[in-house]
């Protein structure tokens, strides 16, 4: 597939940079340059204040790299850390459930932006228990004093990235002198539903001449109904499965974070610092599946009229959890001519999912019903459902009574899908860094050299569907129990904005878990249940490696610029162990891999004037599959001769590319730029069907090279490029109340693909050709204003778990964000959230086959801020 960039929204971008180029002309006479700070202190105007502060770090910064500062988190109605990076040029996001989950950087997989904590690196994992992928959404904003993106990489940073690093930076007591007590308390609700949402902050430090301290804590909880459709095809684009589905979701991010710093003299620092975040995601499921495709009569992709369709039932209390763990010790020391900084850190992250899911079905074909459905619009079929009567041929049956509400209560087949994984990764890291000033072959110099090493175990598993069904109706009456899914049946209507012409009514599901979880307690006693047989072992992992890093730089002026090039060296030892499963046979496997690489860069950069600066950079970078895509787990069936599972074999992905970009900065706090980006990717990441190339699955007397192979394969290679183009600024020029308009806009247009093995070309999962940020605020008299409006186009999905292999429609979503100081210390704020109220599409292959329907509806919050 060969596609180009949108020429249409390039024009309109060169455009918007042109006008905003030539407004900063006209008023650059009362420009203040843009200068080196040591400190940043955000205080007046919210908005402007703190983008001045992002801008100052961006200025003076050696690499390519967009900055947001912590009063312009706060600014935004944002709840975590994904929301809020969102706003800046060429990041998108993943939301799940209409909330910000990953990120998807220069429209790259989510496992090509790395993450790190005060420059320390963070590994990620997924829900899925397959990718390295970081969740945001465990983050939440207000603890965070700054973000970074950096977009090159200089060799004092991982070379783990192949277009970001994001570098999450936390609070400091120096960043205010003295005493210092912040926070907010707000409450609203959410038009779908009704449900609350609330959110509260609370951050305490102090600070003398030589010692500080600091504490912080925040939650944020949001109770909402989820409205989802669902519809599986056939190969002529006739549905087969008509899924209605409704979640009750209660949400809670919390952080906590602590810390101390000395600092004795001048260049000398000492600090310890903890933090903890926790995402808890519990959602009620409350769905019924029409099985059209297994019913008689006539189904097209248009409509349908059939009897004999089969409805399943699916209920479930479900849990998913993110903790997020770390704590670092570190100092900064002058040695003589040396500036040396060193760090010690330990982290643990968690991530749960338990999903014990219960499937309800008819056991008769007589219970079973007519239904017509039309699809007029693809995104709604529209049901009506009647009851079934014989027919005049035995064993035949016609159209019966009309049904208005959807009962399950008779349906006698119930079984219990005991879904969940776990993964559990610690690790720690010891970092070096020391820099001087030298002068190299007759030049001065800053050198820069720095060693670090990372040690990391990683237990886990991949969430599969390979669960054993627990037969409830069978088994419960052994142990003296029943199970009757019309005991859990309510009265009580979907809530729901999506037409669909059926009722149905909500399940407590609360009850029935409990019951079940006293069930399965139950026949545990008995010998009848076995927890541990959930997971299967051939989706288990047990991953230890060791990183060991150094690197060496050099910073000097040549060709009338500032240049920073080095080098980067990284060797990655892996041991991953696991279990291949042969029928009831289960078998160790072991597999220890060792590679070192060499990752070169050149940063480069020209101050043209006070206000211009041109940038350069030549770099390399890697991106490692994730646990479970090289876990040696593995089902195998020589019968058939296949296998599928991990790859151990897989070689990570690699890449080299460049970057330019040309920012002027402006009056109002403001800059204009632009720039341009290549990557060039070996080893690129897909799930396919090959055949097994190696003998690490072989046992004695068993060949079992060119068996079908079913897992992540490396393809060949790959090319992301875009243009990112951007303008922020108040209008400062403006005469009296005018000039507290201001407006912060970026657009990116982007393009990829990779081939694949069998010579196919491929886009890049989540890849959108254009993202678009536009915001219009007024600042002035008190009074802080902000309307943010987001754009992306289609791209195809990289989620984890049990959602890969769609495309995603193009969204929008349209935020406010009011702020009003009635004294220096107290501030109201109300802000409202996807105000145009967007339903989230996902199809296959073609807009005309939306596979998935989701809608969240508007959400509005009003608080109150202190800081004393």
């Amino acid at each position: 597939m060969h596609s180009s960039i949108n020429k249409a929204a390039l024009g309109a971008g060169v455009s918007v940079a042109a006008l905003a180029l030539a407004t900063g002309v006209a008023a650059q006479d009362g420009a203040t340059p843009v200068s080196t700070v040591d400190e940043i202190i955000v205080t007046g105007q919210p908005i402007v204040g703190s983008q001045r502060a992002a801008l100052l770090r961006q200025r003076e910064a050696d690499n390519v790299v967009s900055v947001i500062a912590a009063d312009t988190v706060g600014q935004f109605p944002d709840q975590n850390a994904a929301a809020a990076l969102s706003r800046l040029p060429a990041v998108a996001v993943q939301r799940d459930q209409g909330q910000e989950r990953y990120l998807q950087i220069r429209g790259a997989p989510n496992r090509w932006t790395s993450v790190s904590i005060d420059g320390i690196n963070i590994v990620g994992v997924d829900e899925g228990g397959n990718q390295r992928a970081f969740r945001f959404d465990a983050v939440p904003a207000v603890i965070l004093s700054a973000l970074e993106v950096n977009k090159t990489l200089t060799p004092d940073m991982s070379a783990e990235s192949i277009v970001a690093r994001v570098d999450l930076q936390t609070y400091s007591p120096f960043d205010r002198r003295g005493i210092d007590l912040q926070g907010d308390l707000g409450r609203g609700e959410m038009n779908l539903g009704g449900g609350d949402q609330e959110q509260y902050s609370l951050r305490a430090s102090w600070s003398g001449d030589t010692f500080g301290v600091f504490a912080a804590i925040s939650r944020y909880r949001r109770d909402q109904i989820t409205d989802n459709r669902e519809t599986v095809y056939d190969a002529a684009g006739a549905p087969t499965a008509l899924d209605y589905r409704q979640y009750f979701v209660f949400r809670e991010t919390a952080g906590a974070m602590a810390g101390m710093e000395w600092r004795p003299a001048a260049g000398q620092r000492l600090f310890v610092k903890a933090l903890e975040t926790e995402f808890t995601d519990n959602e009620e499921r409350n769905q019924y599946v029409i099985q059209v495709g297994s019913g008689v009569g006539t189904r097209t992709a248009a409509a349908g009229d059939l009897v004999g369709v089969p409805v399943r039932g699916t209920a479930n209390d479900g849990y998913y959890g993110n903790l997020n763990r770390t704590a670092t010790l570190g100092g900064d020391h002058m040695a003589g001519d040396w500036e040396l900084a060193w760090r010690v850190n330990y982290s643990e992250v968690q991530n749960t999912t338990d999903l014990p899911i219960v499937l309800s079905q008819q056991l008769s074909s007589s219970q079973r019903f007519a239904v017509r459905y039309d699809r007029s619009n693809s995104l709604f079929p529209i049901l009506d459902i009647a009851t079934q009567t014989p027919g005049a041929t035995p064993g035949s049956f016609v159209r019966g009574t009309p049904i208005q509400t959807f009962s399950p209560a008779s349906f006698g087949l119930n079984l219990l899908l005991p879904l969940s994984s776990r993964t559990d990764s610690e690790g720690w890291v010891y970092k070096l860094d020391g820099a001087r000033d030298a002068e190299l072959f007759g030049r001065p110099v800053e050198l820069r050299l720095g060693f670090e090493y990372d040690d990391r175990s990683v237990e886990g598993s991949i969430l599969s569907s390979a669960a054993p069904v627990v037969a409830l109706t069978q088994l419960l009456p052994l142990v003296g129990r029943s199970f009757n899914y019309a005991d859990y049946l309510t009265t009580e209507r979907w809530d729901t904005g999506f037409p669909s012409g059926f009722g149905f009514t909500y399940v407590d599901n609360k009850k029935m878990r409990q019951d079940i979880d006293a069930g399965l307690a139950a026949l545990a006693g008995a010998g009848r249940y076995n927890a541990a047989l959930n997971i299967s072992p051939a989706d288990r992992y047990t991953i230890d490696e060791r990183l060991t890093s150094a690197y060496g730089s050099a910073s000097f002026d040549a060709f009338g610029g500032r240049m920073v090039a080095g080098l980067r060296v990284e060797r990655m030892e892996q041991a991953i162990d696991g279990f291949l499963r042969v029928g009831t046979t289960v078998t160790p496997l072991s597999v220890d891999s060792d590679d070192l690489d060499l990752f070169p860069s050149l940063n480069a950069r020209w101050d043209l004037n006070e206000y211009t600066v041109l940038r350069a950079a030549l770099v390399t970078g890697i991106a490692r599959p994730g646990y479970g895509a090289v876990r040696t787990g593995a089902s195998v069936s020589d019968v058939s001769r296949t296998i599928a599972g991990g790859n151990p074999t897989l070689e990570p992905e690699k890449t080299w590319g460049g970057d330019v970009s040309l920012e002027r900065y402006l009056p109002g706090a403001g800059v204009v730029s632009a720039g341009a980006f290549v990557r060039l990717v070996d080893n690129v990441l897909y799930d396919a069907v090959s055949t097994v190339t190696s003998d690490i699955y072989d046992a004695p007397g068993i060949d079992r090279t060119g068996y079908i192979y079913t897992s992540t394969q490396n393809g060949d290679s790959g090319h992301l490029y875009g243009l990112e183009l951007s303008w922020q600024q108040q209008f400062v020029f403006l005469p009296g109340l005018w000039s507290g308009f201001g407006v912060q806009a970026n657009v990116a247009l982007l393009d990829g693909e990779f081939d694949t093995r069998a010579g196919q070309t491929a886009d890049f999962p989540g890849t959108s050709k254009t993202v678009t940020n536009l915001s219009v605020y007024y600042e002035k008299y008190g009074l802080s204003a902000r309307l943010s409006h987001q754009w992306r186009d289609d791209w195809l999905d990289s989620l984890g778990g049990l959602g890969s292999g769609e495309y995603r429609a193009g969204y929008e979503s349209l935020d406010l964000s009011l702020r009003y100081a009635l004294t220096d210390s107290l501030t109201l704020f109300v802000d409202g959230n996807n105000l145009t109220d967007e339903t989230y599409v996902a199809f296959e292959g073609d807009p005309s086959r939306p596979s998935e329907v989701e809608q969240i509806g508007a959400r509005w919050m009003a608080g109150v801020r202190f800081n004393f």
